[in-house]
Protein backbone atom coordinates (compact mmCIF):
# COMPACT_ATOMS: atom_id res chain seq x y z
CA UNK A 1 0.00 0.00 0.00
CA UNK A 2 2.87 2.80 0.04
CA UNK A 3 3.00 2.81 -3.40
CA UNK A 4 -0.51 3.41 -4.15
CA UNK A 5 -0.06 6.26 -1.53
CA UNK A 6 2.76 7.86 -2.95
CA UNK A 7 1.23 7.81 -6.34
CA UNK A 8 -1.29 9.71 -5.22
CA UNK A 9 0.34 12.04 -2.99
CA UNK A 10 2.31 12.53 -6.13
CA UNK A 11 -0.90 13.15 -7.86
CA UNK A 12 -2.11 15.62 -5.25
CA UNK A 13 0.94 17.46 -5.92
CA UNK A 14 0.44 17.67 -9.60
CA UNK A 15 -3.06 18.74 -9.32
CA UNK A 16 -2.18 21.67 -6.51
CA UNK A 17 0.52 22.92 -9.24
CA UNK A 18 -1.67 22.37 -12.25
CA UNK A 19 -5.20 24.01 -10.28
CA UNK A 20 -2.26 27.00 -9.20
CA UNK A 21 -1.69 27.75 -12.78
CA UNK A 22 -4.81 27.53 -14.33
CA UNK A 23 -6.79 29.56 -11.92
CA UNK A 24 -3.74 32.47 -12.30
CA UNK A 25 -3.97 31.83 -16.37
CA UNK A 26 -7.96 31.36 -17.10
CA UNK A 27 -9.40 33.30 -14.03
CA UNK A 28 -12.37 30.88 -14.71
CA UNK A 29 -13.31 29.76 -10.89
CA UNK A 30 -15.21 26.49 -12.12
CA UNK A 31 -12.63 25.07 -13.54
CA UNK A 32 -10.18 26.05 -10.52
CA UNK A 33 -12.92 24.84 -8.10
CA UNK A 34 -12.65 21.33 -9.43
CA UNK A 35 -9.11 20.90 -9.84
CA UNK A 36 -8.46 22.08 -5.86
CA UNK A 37 -11.99 19.93 -4.92
CA UNK A 38 -9.60 17.07 -6.54
CA UNK A 39 -5.99 18.33 -5.28
CA UNK A 40 -8.39 17.60 -2.15
CA UNK A 41 -9.65 14.36 -2.74
CA UNK A 42 -6.41 13.03 -3.88
CA UNK A 43 -4.84 14.15 -0.56
CA UNK A 44 -7.17 12.21 1.45
CA UNK A 45 -7.01 8.92 -0.51
CA UNK A 46 -3.22 8.99 -0.26
CA UNK A 47 -3.22 9.88 3.27
CA UNK A 48 -5.63 6.91 4.04
CA UNK A 49 -3.56 4.62 1.83
CA UNK A 50 -0.59 5.79 3.46
CA UNK A 51 -2.00 5.88 7.13
CA UNK A 52 -2.98 2.14 6.45
CA UNK A 53 -0.05 1.20 5.11
CA UNK A 54 1.75 1.55 8.56
CA UNK A 55 -0.61 -0.70 10.04
CA UNK A 56 -1.26 -3.49 7.69
CA UNK A 57 1.54 -6.27 6.79
CA UNK A 58 3.50 -5.57 3.63
CA UNK A 59 1.84 -6.40 0.38
CA UNK A 60 3.70 -7.87 -2.72
CA UNK A 61 3.81 -4.33 -4.32
CA UNK A 62 6.11 -2.70 -1.24
CA UNK A 63 8.88 -6.07 -2.47
CA UNK A 64 10.23 -4.40 -5.37
CA UNK A 65 11.73 -8.56 -5.54
CA UNK A 66 8.34 -9.79 -6.07
CA UNK A 67 6.74 -11.68 -8.93
CA UNK A 68 3.16 -11.37 -9.87
CA UNK A 69 2.04 -14.62 -8.75
CA UNK A 70 3.28 -13.85 -5.57
CA UNK A 71 0.03 -11.19 -4.98
CA UNK A 72 -2.35 -14.06 -6.37
CA UNK A 73 -5.28 -14.99 -4.10
CA UNK A 74 -9.10 -15.03 -3.50
CA UNK A 75 -10.62 -11.73 -4.51
CA UNK A 76 -14.12 -12.41 -3.56
CA UNK A 77 -17.07 -14.42 -4.00
CA UNK A 78 -18.83 -13.48 -6.67
CA UNK A 79 -22.38 -15.67 -7.51
CA UNK A 80 -22.40 -17.07 -11.01
CA UNK A 81 -25.97 -17.76 -11.27
CA UNK A 82 -27.35 -14.38 -9.79
CA UNK A 83 -30.21 -12.55 -12.48
CA UNK A 84 -30.42 -9.47 -9.40
CA UNK A 85 -27.56 -7.63 -11.02
CA UNK A 86 -29.63 -7.53 -14.70
CA UNK A 87 -32.29 -5.95 -12.28
CA UNK A 88 -30.40 -3.18 -11.01
CA UNK A 89 -28.80 -2.56 -14.04
CA UNK A 90 -32.53 -1.98 -16.25
CA UNK A 91 -33.70 0.01 -12.65
CA UNK A 92 -30.75 2.11 -12.74
CA UNK A 93 -30.74 2.35 -17.08
CA UNK A 94 -34.58 3.69 -16.54
CA UNK A 95 -33.56 5.95 -13.65
CA UNK A 96 -30.77 7.92 -15.74
CA UNK A 97 -32.88 7.76 -19.06
CA UNK A 98 -35.72 9.14 -16.36
CA UNK A 99 -33.48 12.09 -15.55
CA UNK A 100 -33.05 13.19 -19.58
CA UNK A 101 -36.27 12.18 -21.38
CA UNK A 102 -38.70 12.44 -18.67
CA UNK A 103 -39.26 11.69 -14.51
CA UNK A 104 -41.92 9.38 -15.44
CA UNK A 105 -39.33 6.93 -16.36
CA UNK A 106 -38.52 7.15 -12.62
CA UNK A 107 -41.52 5.09 -11.80
CA UNK A 108 -40.44 2.45 -13.83
CA UNK A 109 -36.93 2.62 -12.32
CA UNK A 110 -37.84 2.69 -8.78
CA UNK A 111 -39.54 -0.78 -8.69
CA UNK A 112 -36.93 -2.33 -10.56
CA UNK A 113 -34.18 -1.23 -8.33
CA UNK A 114 -36.14 -2.19 -5.12
CA UNK A 115 -36.67 -5.86 -6.52
CA UNK A 116 -32.98 -6.16 -7.75
CA UNK A 117 -31.40 -4.73 -4.49
CA UNK A 118 -33.78 -6.98 -2.13
CA UNK A 119 -33.15 -10.07 -4.40
CA UNK A 120 -29.23 -9.48 -4.54
CA UNK A 121 -29.35 -9.23 -0.20
CA UNK A 122 -31.38 -12.00 0.27
CA UNK A 123 -30.25 -13.93 -2.36
CA UNK A 124 -28.63 -16.70 0.09
CA UNK A 125 -30.93 -16.62 2.71
CA UNK A 126 -34.27 -18.67 0.60
CA UNK A 127 -34.48 -21.36 -2.02
CA UNK A 128 -32.04 -23.74 -3.55
CA UNK A 129 -29.35 -21.88 -2.19
CA UNK A 130 -29.82 -21.30 1.07
CA UNK A 131 -26.70 -20.97 3.78
CA UNK A 132 -26.39 -22.25 7.21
Amino acid sequence: MKVQGKMFLGLAVFLLATAIVYGAWSKEPVGTTGLFLAFGLAVMIGYYLAFTARRVDAGAQDNKEAEVADDAGEVGFFSPHSWQPLALGLGAAFGFLGVAFGWWLVFISAPLLFVGLFGWVFEYYHGENRTQ
